[in-house]
């Protein structure tokens, strides 16, 4: 590898824990240990950087308490654009990073999301449910594979 074609802070300020580029090789979205996930782009024109912004997610609220789970997971829908993002919450949700909306949230797993994945024509997500010792070591759930249908309504953006 000769040089880098560019180079940047994140713009998390915690561990990053998933980073994956856009299909349309426009940008990246990364997302860190505290619950939130940040969307940029690669032009570097002001206009272009103008787009790109970070948001929370991941996040339950009891009590007036929030507690805040990291995101492990990401993954892109190949046709749409749109992503997964899977936490130690539990959750995965679907958003449309154009949009700046969440699509759908899908019924939340037996522990932390490790790792998902769309195939190539979008149709099916594989989620890795596995504790990620967030918590220490304790008892938890086994580990489990879960390979779920998608459908056009929650992975399309709103406005196609």
């Amino acid at each position: 590898m000769r040089a880098d074609a560019q180079r940047r802070e994140s713009a998390l300020k915690f561990m990053t824990r998933c980073i994956r580029c856009f299909p349309n090789k426009q940008g990246y979205v990364l997302s860190s240990c505290e619950g939130r996930v940040a969307v940029e782009y690669l032009d570097p024109s002001p206009a272009v950087q103008s787009k790109k912004y970070a948001f929370k997610c991941h996040r339950t609220k009891d009590d007036g308490i929030e507690t805040i789970y990291p995101v492990n997971a990401i993954a892109f829908h190949q046709r749409y654009n749109t992503f997964a993002t899977g936490g130690c919450d539990g959750f995965v949700n679907i958003w449309d990073s154009a949009n700046k909306k969440r699509l759908c949230q899908l019924h939340k797993m037996p522990t932390s999301i490790a790792s998902l994945d769309f195939n190539q024509d979008g149709t099916m997500l594989a989620i890795a449910s596995s504790y990620t010792f967030e918590l220490g070591d304790m008892e938890h759930p086994p580990d489990q594979i879960y390979i779920r249908n998608v459908t056009d309504n929650e992975t399309r953006p709103k406005n196609m």
